[in-house]
């Protein structure tokens, strides 16, 4: 009885091409994932903020407005002007802080009585800066002064779901100057209410 023994070039042909198969599969993957059918002027963009859209698809009014430094607007998720009346919107921070001050206890209450009779309100809690230090830097700080806000929030009954933390760091000062009042006002957490 005789057997078959493959010889050593005939099992490095059956693994070259193995490795071949297996690598243009991978190769045929990756080029496929990087591929897209979609024409992106092709996609429906759903308006859910009420401002008009113009061809170029941006929303005019309030999302539409460039400011000189030439950086457009920016509209979040649907915020609306239907502001809960009689409560402040805007925490305060110090100077490098994201550390919530006591004098802000009863803004932040208030927020969080109307977020707690209103559970289908959701509010963004916008986390901005003054203009000194690095565009990443204050983009971070932003975030942390938006989280800090959702925890304190967060100790006083609102839930994860009503809240969204986000940072405009430097991009959106509310009042422009280089002097310490200036830098005071862009050091903050706007609450804007959807």
């Amino acid at each position: 009885m005789t057997s078959f023994i493959p010889t050593a070039p005939f099992q490095n042909t059956w693994a070259q091409r193995g490795l071949r198969l297996v690598a243009g599969l991978g190769l045929a993957a990756v080029l496929a994932a990087c591929s897209s059918g979609v024409k992106l002027d092709d996609v429906p963009v759903e308006n859910r903020s009420g401002a008009a859209v113009n061809s170029g698809g941006a929303a005019g009014g309030q999302g539409g407005a460039v400011d000189p430094r030439g950086v457009s607007g920016v509209a979040v998720g649907g915020a609306d002007s239907a502001q809960p009346a009689a409560v402040a919107r805007i925490i305060y921070f110090d100077y490098d802080s994201f550390e919530v001050k006591a004098d802000s206890a009863s803004t932040l209450e208030a927020n969080a009585r109307y977020l707690n009779a209103n559970r289908t309100r959701r509010a963004n809690l916008e986390g901005h800066t003054d203009e000194r230090g690095g565009r990443e830097y204050n983009l971070a700080l932003g975030q942390k002064r938006a989280e800090a806000v959702r925890r304190a929030l967060g100790l006083l009954g609102v839930t994860e779901a009503q809240m969204e933390a986000v940072s405009f760091g430097e991009e959106k000062p509310a009042q422009v100057g280089l002097d310490e009042g200036s830098f005071a006002k862009n050091r903050r957490v706007e609450l804007t209410y959807r």
